[in-house]
């Protein structure tokens, strides 16, 4: 059974990345992949991040995972920690 879910969870997932894709017009719009490169050029842990921006640190793992996407307060709370745009999180503008 738990093959099944793994593999649920990995169809889920390329269905995610395949609807992102189309959606985003061919660009890669993985808000996960941002969180993480924004927190390394930050230079925050994945427990830092937590703390500031109130969350645990095992939902941050699963955002970069592409497990799951962060709520729009989440995003709010992320643009404000990382001093970006909602927009540029989201993959819709580029700053």
């Amino acid at each position: 059974m738990s093959i099944l879910i793994m593999s649920m969870r990995k169809l889920i997932f390329l269905y995610n990345e395949l609807y992102n894709m189309i959606i985003s017009g061919g660009r890669n719009m993985n808000i996960g992949k941002k969180i993480y490169e924004l927190r390394r050029e930050k230079r925050l842990s994945q427990a830092q991040l937590s703390f500031k921006i109130g969350c645990s640190q095992s939902m941050i793992a699963r955002w970069e995972k592409g497990e799951c996407e962060p709520t729009a307060t989440n995003i709010v709370k992320l643009a404000a920690a990382f001093d970006c745009s909602a927009d540029y999180l989201l993959g819709i503008s580029d700053y």
